[in-house]
């Protein structure tokens, strides 16, 4: 089996510093070896209404500003500064990638034309950026289904057939949380989408939100292709998501392991393989 695409979710853990997400970039590329890279866009304006712009942030511990609304464009970076940050992960070798929220966030995006853009759990029924996205971008798209309903997901796979561009689609089972409970994984959520839709879309992939990586390997054998997981240089950095991140030696490690688990994932070529033959002359009971 080949391992996974992993992607490392930079998100705006780079606290709305472009130097610092430049070198988070050079260590999940050089370092981690991680295949791709991801960060977010929003036009705040656009995505929040006066009232919860100007609110004040639900847990005022981890904000960056006096209201919600100044917090979400403190960690913003602007379209240019994403083009920038395309170019570095092009000159490391990793593909980069931004989850879009609203239209105006698609259409910057869609102008830098990266290989995938990913549609978050919180934006995929805004159906009216899905066509647009169908309509005029040409690379992966990538949707996450946490909280989700079937019947929404269902809506969603029957737009992008009804454009012609199901077989773009990669397809995430994701629980919405920060960090989300061992027992809130709902791991076998993934036999679910495999057995529905894995003829229907590209690939099957896994977005975790949880603590340690035992839960992506599994997540792996069960048949996702493409694993996703936040990533930061301290856990302990003010922020929502870095609570729920993997550090660079941790991301390491786990594509370390998936690749490991990779090469084990096959039968035996023989009934007794080469290295046991040497053990079975050796150890193996002849009778008396």
């Amino acid at each position: 089996m080949k391992k996974p695409i992993v992607i490392a979710e930079i998100g705006c853990n780079h606290k709305g510093d472009i130097d610092i997400a430049k070198e988070m970039i050079k260590i999940a590329a050089l370092y981690c070896k991680v295949d791709a890279i991801k960060f977010q866009k929003r036009s705040n304006r656009e995505l929040l209404t006066e009232e919860e712009y100007n609110a004040p942030h639900p847990n005022p511990i981890n904000s960056y500003g006096k209201t919600y609304g100044e917090h979400r464009e403190y960690l913003e970076l602007n379209l240019e500064q994403n083009r920038e940050l395309k170019k570095l992960c092009e000159e490391y070798g990793v593909i980069y990638s931004t989850s879009v929220w609203d239209m105006t966030s698609a259409k910057e995006i869609v102008s830098l034309n990266p290989k995938f853009i990913k549609i978050p759990s919180a934006m995929n029924t805004h159906f009216e950026m899905l066509s647009f996205l169908f309509d005029n971008y040409n690379g992966e798209i990538h949707i996450s289904t946490g909280m989700t309903t079937t019947e929404e997901v269902n809506k969603i796979i029957e737009l992008a057939i009804n454009k012609k561009r199901n077989k773009d689609i990669v397809l995430y089972s994701c629980t919405s949380g920060y960090p989300v409970p061992f027992e809130d994984v709902c791991l076998l959520e993934i036999n679910k989408i495999v057995d529905k839709y894995k003829d229907i879309v590209k690939a099957i992939g896994f977005s975790g939100h949880h603590l340690g990586t035992a839960v992506d390997i599994a997540a792996f054998t069960l048949g996702a292709e493409y694993i996703e997981r936040h990533f930061t240089l301290d856990r302990t950095w003010k922020g929502t998501d870095h609570s729920a991140s993997l550090e660079p030696e941790d991301m390491r490690k786990l594509v370390l392991d998936f690749e490991n688990v990779a090469k084990a994932l096959n039968y035996k070529k023989e009934e007794i393989l080469d290295l046991e033959k040497v053990q079975r002359k050796k150890l193996k009971y002849k009778g008396r």
